[in-house]
């Protein structure tokens, strides 16, 4: 039987206590949404969990009577992932914020959901290691694992996924399992972490995940390159890539974002369109990289090299970077930003940057195209008036036709945000084969579909 939300409260302070279940309306505002341009909507109470029994007997309850969940972290993500389409349950994990273990050995570490990136490897610092997964925002690991993230390191150390060693989670009936284990390999039976990893909250909660870390480099250097094109800076790249260097991080940032990095971070890089890089490893090392990479960038018809070793002037160039879509928020207040996410071939990378690029203008919005070029994946980055529908109708239309060159190209629908609300019809058109299997295994996790209901898959 449907529980009304005065029991629904009742029943969430009695899981957890008084003052960690609300349905306070500047709460419920607070977790009805993200920072996509998706439409909030409320849920019906937030919870803050302590412990992943609590988390149990939260989503049992939630089972038992047909109740949707959904998990939220800072509330980061960019497809719709933690907003509450058919009300129910917020399950906020601000509490579940520890780092449980460091085994600096196995160059492991065991964390609640909780933990932010930067909180983790503050954490890490004193053992001389690291956490690699960077995607910009401040998000927890646990919506990072949800959402398989990304970023600007994954050139060098990978996507969220393979740093996933073991999860514990909280399945639709309140069962608890782990998934995996603190090897480093296994070939026994399917590899259910894989699974979990990306599956944004619909087939069960996260309550602990142990990652894989890495050394701290010995020297790192980080560097701007500037081009005359869109076409040579991808062109450069892809020349770095293929040269079996250090690098850790080679981002692009086309001519309009730069001019809003100047605007907002108070800069003054050449407005064109310029390529952020860094390499990780000994100094010697590091010096032959370097000084190759500037006769490869220079043979690409780079105009302007810069390379920094100071740190601060390297968290100063990496922080325009970052900021990027704080720079277009604030440089066009009142718009809404839409953020498209594909991912394509290494070999088809120039022609769908150029692509997005020619779209953008060609339907006069403001606009810019960034990202981790390393690894084929890029956003464009689109500011358009919600209440104009022939703006709405613009922005639509330049994420569906960069999302059908990707898919025309073999190439994915999301590199790293997800499918959330917003892609689930792309997510059919690149998976019609294997969509039916999916939803499969949705079903026999999820039966009564109380785990984040309306993403991904229906």
């Amino acid at each position: 039987m449907q529980a009304t939300h005065e029991e629904l409260l009742i029943e969430m302070k009695k899981l957890t206590d008084e003052k960690r279940a609300t349905s306070n309306e500047t709460i419920l505002r607070q977790h009805s949404k993200d920072e996509s341009h998706h439409s909030p909507v409320l849920p019906e109470v937030v919870v803050f969990p302590n412990s992943t029994e609590e988390v149990s007997s939260i989503v049992k309850f939630a089972n038992e009577h047909k109740i949707p969940v959904v998990p939220f972290g800072v509330g980061s993500s960019l497809e719709g992932h933690c907003i509450p389409l058919q009300g129910g349950i917020s399950i906020n994990f601000q509490n579940m914020n520890q780092v449980l273990e460091v085994r600096p050995e196995d160059f492991l570490v065991k964390v609640q959901p909780g933990v932010t990136r930067t909180q983790l490897n503050q954490a890490l610092k004193k053992y001389g290691l690291f956490f690699p997964v960077d995607p910009g925002a401040d998000a927890t690991l646990g919506g990072m694992a949800a959402t398989n993230a990304s970023g600007t390191t994954s050139v060098r150390y990978g996507i969220m996924r393979p740093q996933v060693r073991d999860l514990e989670v909280v399945l639709a009936d309140g069962s608890i399992i782990h998934t995996g284990g603190l090897a480093a390999k296994s070939s026994s039976g399917y590899h259910l972490t894989g699974l979990f990893v990306g599956s944004e909250g619909t087939l069960g909660v996260f309550t602990e995940l142990t990652l894989k870390v890495y050394g701290i480099p010995e020297t790192t250097v980080a560097g701007r390159a500037v081009f005359p094109s869109v076409k040579e800076a991808v062109d450069g790249a892809v020349s770095l890539l293929s040269s079996g260097n250090s690098l850790a991080r080679v981002e692009l940032v086309d001519e309009p974002s730069i001019r809003q990095v100047n605007m907002h971070s108070d800069t003054s890089y050449p407005e064109k369109p310029t390529l952020f890089l860094e390499f990780h490893g000994n100094e010697g090392g590091i010096a032959q990289d370097v000084a190759f990479a500037e006769e490869l960038l220079s043979a690409n018809g780079s105009e302007e090299l810069i390379f920094e070793t100071d740190s601060i002037k390297k968290a100063k160039l990496w922080e325009a970077r970052h900021h990027l879509a704080y720079a277009f928020k604030h440089g066009f207040s009142g718009r809404e930003m839409m953020l498209t996410d594909v991912v394509v071939p290494l070999s088809e990378l120039t022609g769908a940057v150029v692509y997005a690029r020619e779209l953008i203008e060609s339907e006069g919005l403001p606009g810019g195209v960034l990202g981790h070029v390393g690894d084929g994946n890029f956003h464009s980055i689109l500011m358009f008036d919600k209440n104009s529908e022939e703006e709405t109708k613009k922005a639509n239309r330049i994420n569906e036709r960069i999302v059908e060159y990707a898919l025309s190209k073999k190439g994915s629908c999301s590199g790293e945000h997800g499918i959330g609300i917003g892609k689930m019809k792309y997510l059919r058109q690149e998976h019609s084969d294997t969509l039916p299997l999916m939803k499969m295994i949705k079903q026999q996790f999820d039966p009564n579909n109380i785990m984040n209901p309306g993403k991904v898959l229906f």
